[in-house]
């Protein structure tokens, strides 16, 4: 089964503790079978609404494949994490390997004054 997973990491932590946050949510879906196809950092961003009293967080996606009975492994693992303030599990029928709709909107956008 193939999923695009998105989470975010709360903005108190550093951008190498996102990395090290990535690291142990790969080795788990490398330990239960999966794989993983495409990691993006999507940066630090502002929140549309207050999550846990963070209004920015590092956004991260991961296209992965994974048996669908370790989904409820990584939910788990998410919810438990204390640095991850919000999570999403998506399932697709093929993994994308182009950019996303958030890096895309960052190289399309044009400069202040055109």
């Amino acid at each position: 089964m193939f999923y695009e997973v998105v989470y975010i990491v709360r903005q108190e932590a550093s951008a190498s503790h996102v990395e090290a946050v990535t690291n142990e949510i790969a080795e788990l879906i490398k330990s239960h079978g999966g794989e993983i196809a495409k990691t993006e950092f999507c940066g630090l961003r502002t929140l549309a609404y207050p999550i846990k009293k963070s209004r920015k967080g590092y956004y991260v996606l991961l296209n992965i494949s994974l048996p669908a009975e370790n989904i409820g492994e990584l939910e788990r693992l998410f919810r438990l994490h204390e640095d991850v303030i919000r999570s999403l599990i998506v399932k697709v029928d093929e993994l994308d390997n182009r950019p996303s709709a958030l890096m895309r909107r960052e190289v399309n956008k044009p400069a202040r004054g055109e």
